[in-house]
Order: structure tokens, then sequence, then C-alpha cells
């Protein structure tokens, strides 16, 4: 068996594969045809996009499968290392790219056949431009990082296909053949900026890193509010995987309070985090406020001289 929803959304993988292999083939053929450096720059991003494509298909059907017994939290951390892999392809493109501008500077050439090659730049672009935007839309929705980076890497790729257009009709309108490589340094400097990015983001995701201040100040409100009903909380910590986010707190009430009545506070405090914050995992500890051991365990990690 299989998380449906996150299964759902290896068809978007495809999708993204069959866009990185059309794209590859028109770029490759703008290239042919004209020798633009830039246009070469282009086409290569497009091989990234295969590759990364690929990556996310294999990560989303890793991450669609349920918990199990070595993996009681899901495998929805492995969209993390999709995404690295992703930023990773793209610096290295980056860097491919800058030395073949570099070589084309030393060595300019004219381009041949602008037009043509234009058109089917911007055919590539338009593209990708459609399926990004189907992808990002459904990451945003289903809090995918591994969709979301592919959305964001064809955003790039766009844009950079809009550099190279004007860049390759300047050079064509002009005749300054260096303008041809020192756009392709302009489409390597922002890959690797968005590699660079793609691959912070992926790296503090698998460091568990907290939610965004503005999800725990919602936590902490919706706490305060439970103020009037005899509870405090402390030792709040937070934390995302993926699709998944988690929160865990210490509830301090009266020792005089039955199981029951502590019960019921915190399923009612678990089920508000849940609605607060969807697909959220909610661990709840119950402390009597008057024993000073309950003020001990604010720390990651007990020390052994706490507690009784």
């Amino acid at each position: 068996m299989t998380d449906e929803p996150r299964a759902g959304l290896v068809r978007f993988a495809w999708l993204s594969i069959v866009a990185a292999l059309t794209t590859m083939a028109l770029k490759a053929s703008a290239f042919a045809l004209t020798g633009s450096i830039a246009l070469l720059s282009d086409a290569l991003e497009s091989t990234v996009n295969l590759g990364a494509a690929i990556v996310a298909l294999i990560a989303l059907r890793v991450g669609a499968r349920p918990p199990d017994e070595d993996h009681a939290y899901g495998h929805g951390k492995v969209e993390y290392f999709s995404s690295g892999v992703e930023g990773t392809l793209i610096t290295v493109a980056a860097f491919v790219i800058s030395v073949e501008a570099v070589r084309r500077l030393l060595d300019p050439r004219p381009i041949v056949q602008p037009a043509i090659g234009i058109g089917i730049t911007l055919t590539a672009a338009s593209i990708n431009l459609a399926v990004a935007l189907v992808l990002r839309r459904v990451g945003r929705r289903q809090r995918s990082i591994t969709l979301e980076a592919d959305a964001q890497h064809l955003l790039t790729d766009v844009a950079s296909s809009a550099a190279v257009v004007v860049g390759v009709a300047a050079a064509a309108a002009t005749g300054w053949q260096p303008l041809d490589p020192l756009i392709g340094l302009l489409v390597a400097a922002s890959l690797a900026v968005s590699g660079v990015r793609l691959v912070r983001r992926s790296t503090l995701g698998l460091m568990d890193t907290a939610l965004p201040p503005a999800s725990v100040q919602a936590v902490t409100r919706l706490l305060d509010g439970y103020a009037s009903r005899g509870a405090r909380y402390h030792a709040l910590r937070t934390r995302q995987a993926a699709d998944r986010t988690f929160v865990s707190v210490h509830i301090q009430v009266p020792g005089g309070w039955s199981v029951q009545r502590g019960h019921e506070l915190l399923e009612d405090i678990e089920r508000d985090i849940r609605r607060s914050i969807p697909g959220t995992t909610v661990f709840t500890h119950l402390e009597p406020a008057e024993d000073p051991v309950s003020w001990e365990d604010q720390t990651l990690d007990r020390s052994e001289g706490m507690g009784r």
C-alpha cells in the first residue's frame, strides 16, 4: 500500500520527464542549427531538467510508501535528497556552461540561422512554462518540496531561455560575437544561484529545521489561549519533513486533575494544532504544574540527574 495523496504526485513527475525530453530535443536542434553558445547553455539546462525529473520520480515513489517498522515516521524525507540532487545538477550545469562560454569568448564565432533557433527556443520555453505552473501549484498544495524544486528549476529555465533569445537576437543584429558567450555566462550565474539555494533548502530539511516563524507563532497563540483552562506549556519543539510537520509540547496542569480531564485537554489541544497547521503530527506530554521536576525537562536531552 502507499500514501494515496503522495502516490498521486508521481504522474506529475512523469509530466516533467516528458517535458524535459521534448524541450531537450528542441533546444539541441536549435544549437545544432545556429552554433550559438547561449543556445547550448539552454540545451544543457534541459538535460539537467531530465536528470532532475527522473530523480524526482524515484523520490516521489519512495516518499509515497506508508510508514513501516524501520520508518515509523514515513519516507517523506527522501524528497530532500531529491531536491538536493537537483540543486547539485544545476550547479554542475552552470560550471559546464561557464567553461564553454569562456572558450567561445576566446574564439568567437558567428551565429547562423538565428531566427530559426529563436523560434525553436521560444516553443521549448512555452512548454516549460506551462509545466512549471502546474508543478508549482500542485507542489504547494501538497507541500512537496520535490515538485516545488522541479517547478522552480523550470521557471529558471524559462527565464534563462528569455535571456538567451534576447542575447542571440542582439548578437545577430549587431554582429558583435562576444555577446553570445556573455549571455551564456549570465545564464550560468543564474543557474548557480538557483542550485545553491536548492541545496541549502534541502540541507535545512535534513537537519530537522523548525517550522517557519509564522507557524510557530500560530501554535504559541493557540497554546496561550488554554491558560484560561488552567494549562501552561513549555518545551515546545517543531520540525518539518517534506509534507509532514511535527509539533511536541509539554502541558502542565494542576496535579489534582483526574487522568480523564487531562486527557480531554490534550485531545483538544492536539486537535486545534492539527486544524491550525494541516498535516501535523502532534506529541503532548502531561505534567503536574506543582512538581518542580516538571520544569526540569525543557532541554532536548534530559540529564541523568533530573527526576526521581
